[in-house]
């Protein structure tokens, strides 16, 4: 049995692209989370240096103005900023799950950093597929993003924004047996009040029903648009009316999908505060556990590919590295075998 502890969520905008002002403020709210009592603490999609939500204001051409700036202020591993955030999980003696930009050689990625209590660095994923627009900002993961960690907490893993509208992504979190997760989104600030509306109802409902699915527990880290992101953004009228501040939507979800902590006002900077109890995914394993009793392996598997996809290897690696011709045999073989199982 374990003990109940406290789990927090941010909700805010960062000093939009200025990395050094927003890992500052980055401590100060991981400062707060401890303060408060929690013993994690889960932050928004590319908190640091920000959103880039110019890309869907404009066409490309117009937001070259940012891309400079926008490198620049994405973090590197290893980096001072790097070293202050895992300095700051230490000193607090608390877990930081940061969503980041990550800069890495000349590419970008969206990153969610875990530390751990010590400072010490759990993982760096990447988002496996980066979302429409996104994908002319970013690069993306491989098979080695989806994993959850085991750590004096429990099992913790994460997924940014729209990864939790894939469902094979989110069936091989489940099935590492998932107790806490940390959702990670930008901010509902688009897509409202258009002909195709996906804003804080879709979205809200995506987290809690990974919490459901998963029986897990569920930070949901949501960002909030600044006014002056708005006006360093936003030099038309159809811009002001497309991006609106605030847009803030955190919430931290039971393995039931009940809220757990009270929400804030969408334009409000704050973080949310939850006690909870591991010992309650029991009762929710117990009614359904998609990944165990609940399936059907005769009928449905998934194929998952755990390995890191370099894009560059040396040679002698490239020796020992694993043909993919072979894994599509292996495949195939598998799929015949159960094939005959069903006969």
């Amino acid at each position: 049995m374990t003990a109940p502890f406290k789990v927090a969520a941010v909700q805010a905008a960062p000093a939009f692209l200025d990395l050094k002002a927003s890992v500052e403020k980055a401590v100060k709210l991981i400062e707060e989370a401890a303060a408060k009592g929690a013993k994690i603490v889960n932050f928004p999609e590319t908190w640091l240096p920000g959103y880039p939500w110019w890309i869907w204001l404009d066409a490309p051409a117009m937001g070259m103005q940012y891309v400079a700036p926008y490198f620049q202020n994405s973090i590197e591993a290893g980096s001072d900023e790097d070293l202050a955030l895992a300095e700051a999980a230490r000193k607090n003696n608390i877990q930081v799950i940061m969503g980041v930009s990550e800069r890495h050689e000349g590419s970008l990625y969206m990153g969610q950093w875990h530390y751990d209590a010590r400072g010490n660095v759990l993982s760096r994923r990447r988002k496996l597929k980066p979302t429409h627009v996104e994908r002319a900002v970013f690069g993306e993961g491989d098979g080695s993003d989806i994993i959850v960690h085991e750590t004096e907490l429990g099992r913790v893993g994460a997924l940014c924004c729209w990864e939790h509208l894939q469902p094979l992504t989110k069936y091989a979190m489940f099935s590492q047996n998932e107790q806490i997760h940390a959702a990670a989104w930008p901010s509902f600030s688009v897509y409202r009040g258009g002909a195709y509306q996906l804003g804080s109802d879709v979205n809200v409902g995506a987290a809690r029903q990974h919490a459901v699915e998963g029986q897990c527990f569920v930070l949901s880290a949501c960002a909030t648009v600044s006014k002056e992101m708005i006006e360093m953004m936003c030099d038309t009228e159809a811009k002001r009316q497309f991006l609106l501040e605030g847009g803030g939507f955190a919430n931290i979800f039971g393995p039931d999908g009940q809220t757990l902590a009270e929400p804030l006002a969408e334009t409000e900077e704050g973080i949310l505060i939850a006690e909870i109890d591991l010992n309650m995914i029991a009762i929710a394993k117990a009614a359904a556990d998609p990944t165990g009793h609940y399936s059907r392996p005769d009928v449905f598997r998934l194929m998952f590919n755990r390995s890191k996809n370099p894009r560059v290897m040396n040679f002698d690696e490239g020796l020992q590295a694993v043909n993919t011709d072979d894994v599509v045999t292996k495949a195939e073989a598998q799929l015949d075998a159960v094939t005959e199982q069903i006969k």
